[in-house]
């Protein structure tokens, strides 16, 4: 997912989305009328540039009217929040120290007028005022009746945006101060902390608003940051990988594209920075890897800690990836010039698929490798599973697939198994995957490292599919057992594409963005298309995994 405000690449522009708002404005009853469409590329906020006008698509087949519809296996919906009808890219759960559970949602860039180009209002209902997208906090304690307590714009004048966010509880840091606190990407310019132990009430640590952000300035000032993206925060070091690009770096040599910039936030009221990281080659005087024409930059690291000390590294998101293993001690005791050492591994995929998240599944007993004589090593194997981002609208790309990597021999990465929807399980006619319009494919799993999911279950968000559920317990014969696809409301965007030859066909579609669990058992997905969070729970045999 590549922030807004870079050049998008060629393969990016192909793809165009019409928001809700935009039809209200300019779309007659039958299309989409003359109003533009805009640039959406990997993992970008649905504002962009304005595009040629969509034209009015035939009238959709009762197929594709019925995969309107909710569609379920062995996943039910227990909850709902319409999150103000913000587009969401990120949502992230923390239990409170007083039991309470919240979920933070991040939001992309408010969607623009096609008409003046200004930012459209956002109403929020707690404050009775148009807010520019941010960072909602809801309560979700209660899973069948989730509360929005509050909602922190991104007031920069630009639509705001606020897509990435983690939070930790204080008391595991070693500050131990009793606090929690939030750490979240400021549109593409800056990267904030908020004191967040009351989410009825949040509090500003290091802010833009308060003109000392963790790294950054306000949007188009001089010292903001030129990209942000997706950042981890140990919970219990509180050494944080964050992940951007400095309005500085292409004049100090660095090549396009995010990189990571670590920290010690264990007191995050007084960070302090550690060092740069990056696919050697993306630093200053660094040379371009062989097999590649550009340095594929970070998506996002994923860390298990001092105890596991490794971080998994995905890179190219959707095209040219690689997944590095990194030796966490190394890389925050060498030099901060040295971008080898760390490495102990990396799995380079082929060009038409990307990495957007790298998660751990860590060691694993193969239960079909299990044998009489008692050779552990064929057994026990580690595993991480990578999943490449689709992006592109009526499936105008490679198909994109999750791939489940040994790396047992970190030296020697080897891919072991892919799991993929078909496109033609959505239903006959135009009611299969890529003819529903938006993106169809995958962009992330769940991250959480814990039961009753892990090492059992892992969710793929799927676009248009909705959620996937995957049995993971063998992860050579990786099987799906269950999947929720919301459906469509009146607040759910068109996205726009071409279809069988005709530019600028127009489908309103879920975009189901990312996901999370909870200790509890509870999944938690947020739609890019404005449609809002559903809360979801495994049922039948399904169930039945995580009770083993």
């Amino acid at each position: 997912m590549e922030d807004q405000t870079r050049d998008p690449t060629t393969s990016e522009r192909k793809a165009t989305t019409l928001s809700r708002r935009e039809v209200l404005v300019g779309v007659g009853a039958l299309g989409v009328g003359a109003v533009g469409a805009g640039i959406l590329g990997s993992c970008q906020s649905p504002s962009a540039p304005v595009a040629p006008a969509a034209s009015a698509a035939p009238a959709a087949p009762a197929s594709q009217a019925a995969a309107k519809a909710p569609q379920s296996l062995d996943m039910k919906m227990v909850g709902f929040n319409d999150l103000q009808s913000r587009s969401s890219y990120q949502p992230t759960i923390l239990k409170y120290p007083n039991g309470r559970y919240i979920l933070f949602v991040g939001h992309h860039t408010l969607d623009v007028d096609p008409v003046t180009k200004s930012p459209l209002p956002s109403r929020n209902p707690l404050t009775g005022k148009d807010e520019e997208n941010g960072t909602s906090l809801i309560d979700v304690t209660d899973p069948a009746n989730p509360k929005t307590l509050f909602h922190i714009p991104v007031a920069d004048g630009k639509g705001g945006g606020a897509q990435m966010v983690r939070a930790v509880d204080g008391n595991g840091l070693p500050a131990k101060d009793g606090k929690v606190y939030m750490l979240r990407s400021y549109h593409s310019a800056a990267h904030e902390i908020w004191d967040v132990t009351d989410p009825s009430n949040p509090k500003g640590v290091r802010t833009v608003r308060d003109g000392n952000p963790l790294v950054g300035a306000q949007t188009g000032a001089p010292g903001a940051l030129a990209t942000t993206h997706k950042s981890w925060w140990e919970p219990d070091t509180g050494i944080a990988y964050v992940v951007g690009s400095r309005g500085s770096d292409k004049d100090a040599g660095w090549r396009t594209g995010h990189h990571i910039m670590v920290y010690d936030l264990s007191n995050p009221a007084q960070p302090k920075f550690l060092r740069d990281w990056a696919l050697d080659g993306q630093q200053p005087g660094g040379k371009i890897p062989p097999y590649f024409k550009e340095v594929p930059n970070i998506h996002g690291p994923i860390s298990t800690g001092p105890a596991g000390n490794r971080i998994y590294m995905a890179y190219g998101t959707g095209e040219n990836g690689v997944m590095q293993i990194v030796d966490r001690a190394k890389l925050l005791s060498s030099a901060p010039t040295d971008y080898t050492s760390a490495e102990v591994g990396r799995w380079v995929m082929n060009p038409d698929n990307g990495g957007h998240t790298s998660f751990p599944l860590g060691k694993m007993t193969v239960p079909d490798r299990v044998i009489d004589t008692g050779n552990q090593k064929a057994a026990e194997r580690d595993i991480v599973v990578v999943v490449s981002e689709a992006t592109q609208h009526f499936g105008d790309e490679p198909r994109h697939v999750t791939t489940f990597v040994d790396v047992t021999t970190e030296g020697r990465p080897q891919s072991i198994a892919t799991f993929q929807v078909l496109a033609s399980s959505g239903g006959s006619g135009e009611a299969n995957f890529i003819d529903r319009g938006g993106r169809f494919g995958p962009h992330a799993t769940n991250e959480e490292m814990g039961p009753p999911f892990y090492k059992k279950v892992v969710f793929v968000s799927y676009f248009n599919a909705g959620l996937r559920a995957i049995d993971v317990r063998d992860p050579y014969n990786p099987k799906e057992v269950a999947y929720f696809i919301p459906e469509i409301t009146q607040a759910t965007d068109k996205r726009v594409g071409k279809l069988k030859g005709q530019e600028n066909v127009a489908r309103q579609v879920i975009q189901t963005n990312n996901v999370a669990t909870d200790d509890r058992g509870y999944i938690y997905i947020v739609d890019r298309a404005n449609t809002g969070m559903h809360v979801l729970q495994l049922q039948g045999k399904a169930a039945e995994i995580i009770g083993k």
